[in-house]
């Protein structure tokens, strides 16, 4: 999962909303079924998330009624599970088992349904050990959406890797040194490495993946004095 700033968030969700970007939509049926976000460009921003049930028609087919007449069913807290996880991200992939033995309607059939937008950032994977370059045309600073060192994948920088520094992929450690570092600052570089972020997940090889914007960077009153 990525950490990211509140306001950034906020900010980004009214633009998406004024520049009509569209709303993606994926529902997947209950079970060991895999639940997948994607944005050919920008990062994924989730906006609303339902795990349970709330109409008799979505994946109803097969199903007796007693499983699909409950539809006032839903899961609290799904949308800030999905955001730890997906925002700022290319690619999420999951499924419903992201939420535990967690289960707000026993004996109804339920599925999980996401709403998102793809936020206009760009998205910079770099490997262990890697340096990672930040940087915005001349006049624009960067403004660091979200930020995590870990593995989430057994493809992203798996070259020549042995299988057993691959196979953990939920390891996980959103940062906010990459923001505290590069905020406002035209370039920046950032080490990829567990001297900098620490060790989520010991024997796994991993890689630092960040989402940034370049913006105007912001006057205050005492810089035009």
């Amino acid at each position: 999962m990525l950490c990211f700033s509140t306001t950034l968030l906020l900010a980004a969700t009214s633009l998406l909303a004024s520049a009509g970007v569209p709303t993606e939509t994926v529902t997947t049926c209950e079970g060991n079924h895999v639940h997948r976000l994607s944005c050919d460009n920008g990062v994924i921003s989730v906006q609303t998330v339902l795990y349970g049930r709330t109409d008799s028609v979505t994946c109803s087919e097969g199903k007796p009624q007693q499983q699909i007449s409950n539809t006032d069913c839903s899961l609290t807290n799904t949308e800030d599970v999905l955001k730890r996880r997906c925002d700022g991200k290319r690619v999420c992939e999951l499924n419903s088992n992201i939420f535990g033995a967690s289960d707000p309607c026993r004996g109804t059939y339920k599925y999980l349904q996401t709403k998102y937008n793809c936020f206009p950032a760009v998205h910079q994977v770099t490997c262990e050990d890697s340096l990672a370059y930040l940087h915005c045309d001349e006049g624009l600073v960067i403004r660091v959406y979200g930020a995590d060192y870990g593995r989430r994948d057994r493809t992203t920088c798996s070259y020549q890797r042995p299988a057993s520094q691959i196979q953990n992929t939920d390891c996980a450690s959103p940062t906010s040194h990459v923001s505290e570092s590069c905020n406002g600052k035209n370039s920046c570089i950032v080490k990829a490495s567990n001297s900098v972020f620490g060790d989520p997940c010991a024997g796994t090889y991993k890689y630092l993946e960040v989402a940034y914007t370049c913006e105007y960077p912001v006057i205050t009153p005492k810089d035009t004095v």
